[in-house]
């Protein structure tokens, strides 16, 4: 276990933890909605630092990110824990693990210069911090990514965007990009189906640009609850009007699993559909994911050449990987080296 950071001590020996934007009160041996972050005798702690559950060398179009360092490698980690309850999260069982009801905390005990050490001895450019969700693991990520930064290696997010500002503004000198899961555009979809509230994910995303992260968001498309029409334009229009039409937007199909298996697959037609949204907001970059055959290269928004061309997570054909256009020069947005 290791004290938490950004929380408060009451005269009750409960905690209001700062964390994250549901800014729980903890009374005394009880956790948080992440069930990851302990009321002990006053004190908060993590119950899940140094505890890997999941580590991995992948290609960084996995998390997915298509404009930050392309075709190049990231170790990737993990420890249990979120802090939403999404119905059809794939990784629910380390992301939704329940520590209060365990006999010890799951992975490997790993401290942050090992971490670092494997990620420079793989070849790696980045770490990131995905598969659950790494507001939870705080105090091990910020560890790991000051000494990453030390080490001249980048770091990445893969979040749900409910960081609370304050600890944003705490690991943002370390984080050089995140991948943000929108949800969808409801607030009705958004509470019921995680647990959380749209509005704070909307300012989250704005938050990151303002500290100079480069961002792509993704939403996974699910028939029935996030495929209408007017979520999926809100949500591209919210994109190209606060975060700028630069911004990629990765689409991705829905496959029954979790809570919702009794759920259709998205059908290509409605991935489709979404890109034409994209398209018609002016929405430069937008990509289908967890389909095949889909739209995942990258093309000029200028001369509509392809500039990096991929075959699912690899990239296998570019240019020079310089930020520009090969044949017309023009600029393509992004983290190129």
């Amino acid at each position: 276990m290791r004290e938490a950071l950004l929380y408060q001590k009451n005269s009750d020996l409960s905690v209001h933890c700062g964390l994250c934007r549901h800014r729980c009160i903890i009374v005394p041996g009880a956790a948080g909605r992440c069930r990851v972050r302990k009321n002990i005798d006053g004190t908060l702690f993590s119950l899940v630092y140094g505890h890997v559950v999941a580590e991995h060398v992948d290609p960084i179009e996995k998390k997915p990110l298509f404009h930050f360092l392309p075709g190049s490698l990231t170790y990737s980690i993990a420890t249990a824990g979120c802090n939403f309850r999404c119905l059809n999260c794939q990784n629910y069982s380390i992301a939704q693990l329940d520590l209060m009801n365990v006999r010890q905390t799951p992975g490997e005990l790993l401290e942050p210069e090992v971490i670092v050490k494997r990620a420079v001895a793989s070849g790696c450019k980045s770490i990131s911090f995905t598969y659950t969700e790494p507001t939870v693991f705080f105090e091990y990520a910020i560890d790991i990514a000051r000494l990453a930064f030390q080490a001249g290696l980048k770091n990445v997010l893969v979040s749900n965007g409910y960081m609370s500002p304050e600890a944003l503004e705490m690991i943002a000198p370390y984080v050089h990009a995140a991948n943000i899961d929108l949800k969808g555009y409801s607030e009705e979809f958004y509470h019921r189906v995680t647990g959380a509230h749209l509005a704070e994910v909307l300012e989250c995303l704005c938050d990151y640009q303002k500290r100079g992260i480069w961002i792509e968001i993704t939403t996974l498309i699910i028939p029935g609850e996030n495929d209408d029409h007017e979520q999926l334009k809100g949500i591209a229009r919210f994109i190209a009007d606060s975060l700028g039409v630069d911004v990629p937007w990765h689409l991705s199909r829905f496959f029954p699993q979790h809570k919702m298996t009794d759920y259709s697959a998205t059908s290509p037609a409605k991935l489709a559909e979404a890109v034409a949204i994209a398209d018609k907001e002016g929405l430069r970059y937008t990509y289908e994911g967890n389909i095949q055959g889909g739209r995942e290269d990258t093309n000029c928004p200028s001369c509509e050449n392809t500039v990096v061309k991929r075959q699912g997570f690899r990239v296998i054909s570019s240019g020079p990987l310089t930020g520009r256009c090969s044949f017309c020069q023009a600029e393509i947005a992004g983290v190129w080296v």
